[in-house]
């Protein structure tokens, strides 16, 4: 009976999805205006009121705010006490001359070539944990960037087919949703063996969000929760993982292949098994992303701080001389362009954006995600009437625009750097801060004569 009324429950009428939609899209634009002040319950340490506004303000404007904070949290910790030490100005790039931001997902002999013109991707999110709409937003923003986006676990909709070429098909450990058609069709063929936001926990999907639609994709039972093991019961070496790469080499001889993992105390070792496997991308997930969904517990309590994983992974590859042959991604709490900065001079090549990407289309991190309904901007949910809040083309906008943004703040380091390619920045520690834990409330954290800096503890 219950099942029967989920399938039968009539949809939203069209005035009713008009008006919030309506309503929804005026407070995108309003709130970081301040028009209304900073919202009092907005948010969190890490994602502050203003953080979040000004992720909001890129996504409506395409341009970097100048009245809200942008560039760091308040967690006290992370990402948020590290600033750039940043050239004197007469070394600074001038503007009128280019920097490089592509990055090069192939860096070995075999596979395609496969170039990004900016050091960015969008990450896994499955279909079910977000909506369709969602999936589709971020595929035609990856699509107009000649970026990627990921599938997640648990395969796409047909509706993605059109944008196979910018989606990464994520294998995992439940194979939910795996094709061979999803493989030969992949330019990068991701195997997720542990997630930053819930290592050695795996993955978990409520019964509430397995809806027909997702259950047939998934080739699974609706309504019923799906579990994805930890680990991967076949993979117990590199001689095991190497199996894996090769059977998607052999569906697929052009795919290049990505491997998700965590960041536990070996994580440098893990980074070299999968090398000698044959990946071409090591995909670092730390502990900080992660949707509503993922437990705070183990977030908090599992694994090593994304920022000092990086650090550790790219000096061993480079000790055993194989660093310019393995892409190193970085994901796991990337919110802004100066964290991508900051990743990558910690050692990554690149990053890979999931809740960002979220918010920009109006994420408030309420913290509801793992619930069917528990979305009330329609974004982390599977339900048919919230799903309608966010139009794909509309997300798609926003998403184009957050990525100019993006570009624009991140050339703008590089520029007060002295440096004229993103490649030059990777590793250079030296060119990092350590500012200590956030100054007061309201504290002035811009240069003398109006210049911005990069975060707490920035000098020139």
């Amino acid at each position: 009976m219950a099942e029967g009324a989920r399938e039968t429950r009539p949809a939203a009428l069209p005035a009713e999805v008009e008006k919030h939609v309506h309503a929804l899209r005026r407070g995108f634009g309003a709130w970081p205006t301040l028009a209304f002040g900073l919202p009092p319950a907005m948010g969190d340490a890490r994602w502050t009121p203003e953080l979040i506004l000004a992720v909001w303000g890129q996504a409506e404007t395409g341009r970097v705010p100048g009245g809200l904070e942008h560039r760091v949290g308040r967690s006290g910790g992370g990402f948020d006490v590290l600033g750039f030490r940043f050239a004197p100005p007469e070394r600074w790039v001038p503007e009128g001359e280019p920097v490089d931001l592509s990055l090069d997902l192939n860096r070995r002999g075999d596979g395609r070539r496969l170039t990004l013109p900016v050091p960015w991707y969008g990450g896994g999110m499955s279909f079910g944990s977000v909506s369709e709409q969602v999936m589709l937003a971020r595929a035609e923003a990856a699509r107009r960037w000649g970026t990627l986006t990921c599938s997640g676990e648990g395969g796409y909709p047909a509706s993605l087919h059109p944008y196979r070429d910018h989606v990464i098909t994520q294998v995992a450990t439940g194979m939910f949703g795996v094709r061979e058609e999803t493989i030969q069709w992949a330019p990068v063929v991701e195997f997720k063996y542990a997630q930053g936001a819930k290592p050695g926990l795996g993955g978990h999907l409520l019964g509430d969000k397995a809806t027909t639609a997702v259950a047939e994709i998934r080739e699974a039972v609706p309504w019923v929760s799906l579990f994805s093991p930890f680990p991967f019961h076949s993979v117990y070496s590199v001689e095991d993982h190497r199996k894996h790469v090769d059977w998607v080499r052999t569906v697929n001889p052009d795919a290049l292949v990505s491997v998700k993992v965590s960041t536990p105390i070996d994580v440098d070792m893990v980074a070299v098994g999968s090398y000698h496997a044959g990946a071409h991308v090591l995909h670092v997930d730390g502990g900080y992303g992660g949707t509503g969904a993922a437990p705070e517990i183990a977030k908090k309590n599992i694994a090593m701080p994304i920022e000092l994983a990086l650090p550790r992974v790219h000096r061993f590859l480079e000790e055993e001389g194989i660093r310019d042959e393995l892409v190193v991604v970085a994901s796991g709490g990337i919110r802004t362009a100066d964290d991508v900065a900051k990743a990558i001079a910690l050692g990554a090549d690149g990053c890979v954006l999931g809740t960002t990407e979220l918010v920009a289309l109006g994420c408030t991190r309420c913290g509801n995600c793992e619930r069917g309904r528990g979305c009330p901007f329609g974004l982390t949910t599977t339900d048919p009437e919230l799903s309608l809040l966010v139009d794909p083309a509309w997300g798609a906008d926003r998403l184009d625009r957050l990525y100019a943004a993006f570009r624009a703040r991140l050339e703008e380091i590089l520029r007060r750097l002295g440096l004229r390619s993103v490649r030059e920045l990777r590793g250079r520690t030296d060119l990092l801060r350590f500012g200590g834990p956030g100054g007061p409330e309201g504290s002035d954290l811009s240069l003398p004569g109006g210049g911005e800096v990069g975060g707490p503890g920035d000098a020139r």
